[in-house]
């Protein structure tokens, strides 16, 4: 423990030393110039290593005085002298603080964070030099954090050094020019002169160059050993024929370009065939039965019977309606070339498909994502269900189950367990966490559980399933002991990326959990995109749907246009009853990240519509940044829930504000009413009391 507090005390010193050194003036710093040559015309040698350990200092103390040094340095010793002497006296006092916070703070850090530590010296162990090459050509964090961070890992000492020494010289070089004609200053009129003016700019340009440096250099390791084709048979190739595969490919079709989209399965992916539709179509008749037995309180008497065979018909009818959207018909009526079957890399530009090998300019990886099956003792033996196989089992049952287990708390397992429940089903819902939808504001975990439980699950969280057997009937043993018997158990804990086969490791594309993309949604070879599901970090049909778009078009706009991926804000929603929507930031995730935020609540109960169809309950909660009416997030619990959110989602999609909304007539009475009157709400509390009492003055002289 020694050691940690050690370090803790120097951080101290340096944040101590920071506060009472003043940062020097112009005239200041002439005098320090004047001071410096006078001492070094007497002792040269002296001087420059006076200077240099002084310098060494300053970077391993990480204090911020590293560019004032630099600058004083080139202008007593000149551009050559000064960048060898800052050049090598950085480079050092960076490793001396690389060795600090290694002997100072690994082990403990290493004992912190455990496995998570791990992970990261993967990856610098991987590529470690070239990453810190890139934070040395352009410090998008300070040198001082990058000295330290790095000491926690396990690159060597000599290579940090040596990468250091060169990704640095650069940006020294430029500094140091500027420092060489400010050693030439003799009044501030001197500030304008051209070498001095064409130093400064060289600071600001040179990022800039570097980064394009960087990248040519990243796209020729990408590509070693591969011969980019002279033609292409194609613009576009597809893998994947899910939302985001689907939207990829409809776009490259609009622009004339010539675009192959490969499905291994079936066309429309997990959102048609075992997703989305068929979720909503199963939760469309359990509402039906949830406003039947609401109906008694707006004076109406309903009696139910559900015919589970039907149910599931109309289920199928209703994948049935939607498929020819998704269809292979529509899209080669499109121009889409549709091949079935698994496509595989082979090459950067070329994709195996049944024996066949097609080349592209570009390619964009959509391939989805698979339920995560954990690995509980016995779930192999009591035919676990996915979300994937849930529906050929329902669509063999007479009546709902029994005795359903569905084992996960998230959006899936909520809403499934809800209209199982109203469909007949006696469900259990087993979450390891201390409540349901960890995602969203702790009430809405709250209101759901309740709902949940109302129509009669039994809802169990913080406990965890241990064991699964199939001795005398299907059993769960739970964390806390307690055996539950279940016909049938869903697990819904999640889903995975789907990365093996495509060819992607052999090519060196980085996965871990998910396929690695930039902003741009480009992989480590610029031309090949990934979207969708295989990407995240939202697993949603509309996530993917704009990652597809977003892919497509950087994929055939390049290089002279290109769209960042993450700039459009996501909406979610869970469709259980209450519904919950959501867009941006919750308050948990607000004070995490350290945004000074307001929060509104406007309770559905004050909704004239929502008070006319007996629908009070819920809430509209909106975020903003203090002191602004700029959202940075909005939840929605209650009926229409998806809808209400809607009109959020666009004001923070083009930077509107709360005054928009609320400035913008809406129709009476009716549900859209709750972003307005919410809006309205945060307008009252940001009400001027000194201008109301103006005001209350000038309406007093106005009636004389």
């Amino acid at each position: 423990m020694r050691k940690p507090v050690f370090f803790i005390a120097l951080i101290g010193l340096a944040v101590l030393v920071t506060l009472l050194v003043a940062e020097p003036d112009f005239a200041q710093l002439r005098l320090w110039r004047d001071q410096a040559a006078d001492w070094r015309a007497g002792h040269p040698v002296a001087a420059i290593l006076g200077f240099a350990a002084v310098y060494i200092a300053v970077t391993a103390l990480s204090l911020p005085f590293a560019v004032w040094l630099t600058l004083l340095g080139a202008a007593v010793f000149g551009f050559w002298t000064g960048l060898v002497v800052i050049s090598f006296a950085s480079s050092i006092g960076a490793l001396l603080a690389f060795l600090v916070a290694r002997y100072l703070m690994r082990d403990w850090v290493r004992a912190k964070v455990g496995g998570r530590m791990a992970a990261i010296e993967r990856g610098v162990a991987r590529d470690g030099a070239f990453y810190l090459f890139s934070l040395r050509l352009i410090p998008v964090v300070p040198f001082f954090v990058i000295n330290l961070a790095f000491g926690l890992t396990g690159m060597r000492a000599a290579r940090f050094y040596g990468v250091s020494q060169i990704g640095m010289l650069p940006g020294t070089a430029a500094y140091v020019a500027a420092g060489a004609q400010l050693g030439q200053l003799e009044s501030l009129s001197d500030i304008v002169s051209p070498g001095l003016i064409a130093a400064f700019v060289a600071i600001g340009v040179f990022p800039w160059i570097a980064r394009w440096v960087l990248a040519l250099i990243a796209r020729r390791r990408a590509y070693r050993g591969h011969q980019r084709p002279a033609t292409f048979d194609r613009n576009l190739i597809v893998i994947g024929a899910g939302a985001a595969g689907l939207v990829a490919a409809y776009v490259a079709a609009q622009a004339k370009a010539r675009v192959t989209l490969v499905e291994a399965e079936r066309m429309g992916g997990d959102c048609l065939n075992t997703g989305c539709v068929p979720s909503k179509a199963l939760i469309a008749s359990a509402r039906a039965v949830g406003a039947a037995k609401a109906a008694r309180e707006l004076g109406v008497e309903v009696e139910t019977r559900v015919d589970f065979p039907r149910v599931m018909a109309r289920l199928r009818e209703v994948i049935a309606a939607i498929e020819p959207n998704d269809s292979v018909e529509r899209y080669e009526g499109l121009g889409v070339e549709v091949i079935k079957g698994y496509a595989r890399l082979v090459d950067p530009w070329v994709v195996e498909v049944n024996g066949q090998r097609l080349n592209a300019r570009s390619i964009v990886l959509a391939t989805g994502a698979a339920p995560l099956m954990p690995p509980i003792p016995g779930l192999d033996r009591v035919g676990a269900l996915t979300s994937d196989t849930l529906w050929d089992y329902l669509a063999g049952c007479e009546v709902a189950p029994a005795r359903m287990l569905i084992v996960g708390g998230g959006p899936i397992g909520c809403e499934i367990a809800q209209a199982l429940a109203r469909l007949g089903s006696g469900v259990v819902l087993v979450e390891a966490g201390d409540r349901l939808l960890p995602r969203e504001e702790p009430e809405v975990s709250e209101a759901v559980a309740e709902a949940l439980r109302a129509d009669g699950v039994e809802v169990l969280t913080g406990l965890s399933a241990e064991a699964f057997s199939d001795e005398g009937g299907r059993k769960v043993r739970l964390s806390n002991g307690r055996e539950i018997g279940f016909d049938a158990v869903l697990v819904a804990i999640g889903r995975k990326a789907r990365l093996e086969g495509y060819g992607l490791e052999e090519l060196g594309i980085p996965t871990g959990r998910v396929i690695e993309t930039n902003d741009y949604l480009q992989t480590v070879m610029p031309h090949i995109f990934a979207a969708g599901d295989a990407v995240g970090p939202m697993q949603l049909t509309n996530a993917a749907g704009h990652q597809g778009w977003i892919a497509a078009a950087n994929a055939l706009a390049a290089p002279f246009w290109r769209f960042k991926a993450h700039a459009a804000p996501i909406p979610a929603a869970v469709f259980t009853t209450p519904e919950v929507a959501r867009v941006g930031l919750t308050q948990a995730e607000a004070e995490a990240q350290g945004i000074a935020h307001e929060v509104v609540d406007y309770p559905l109960s004050h909704l004239d519509r929502a008070i006319a169809e007996g629908e009070t309950g819920g809430f509209v909660r909106i975020l903003t940044r203090a002191g602004s009416d700029r959202i940075l997030g909005v939840t929605v619990l209650g009926a229409h829930a998806a809808e209400v959110l809607a009109e959020f989602t666009l004001a923070m999609r083009h930077g509107m504000g709360l005054g928009k909304i609320l400035a913008t007539p809406h129709i009476y009475p009716s549900w859209s009413e709750a972003a307005k009157n919410s809006a309205g709400r945060w307008r009252q509390g940001h009400v001027n009391p000194r201008l109301l009492r103006l005001a209350e003055r000038f309406m007093a002289w106005r009636r004389g």
